[in-house]
């Protein structure tokens, strides 16, 4: 049952300038990195936050990506998401460095 979704910046992109996305883009690299540099839109909630604040931060019937420090942090993150009831769960691939690549915006110091 772990079958891990990828979603691709270039699509997700795409989902985001068509404007009214109803779907949740979830940075889970710690606070200080994410102040640093985050997709334009994403909400922090470090790793190691994520299963305890997952029910209350995020909606179950919205469709959610996540991404991290590399693709094992944001396959780990879906993990979590997925054992706490998420079932609409997909990894950004490539993650920030993808979405800078390919002009994706983003906020940050």
């Amino acid at each position: 049952m772990s079958s891990s979704l990828v979603a691709d910046v270039q699509d997700l992109k795409s989902l985001l300038e068509w404007g009214q996305p109803a779907f949740t883009i979830v940075d889970v690299r710690d606070r200080y990195t994410y102040n640093h540099g985050h997709i334009t839109g994403a909400i922090s909630i470090p790793i190691d936050d994520l299963e305890s604040r997952a029910k209350s931060a995020l909606h179950k019937e919205r469709q959610i990506y996540v991404y991290g420090e590399h693709e094992a942090h944001a396959a780990h993150a879906a993990q979590i998401l997925r054992g706490a009831g998420f079932t609409d769960v997909s990894e950004i691939q490539g993650g920030l460095t993808a979405w800078k690549t390919i002009g994706g915006a983003t906020e940050g110091v």
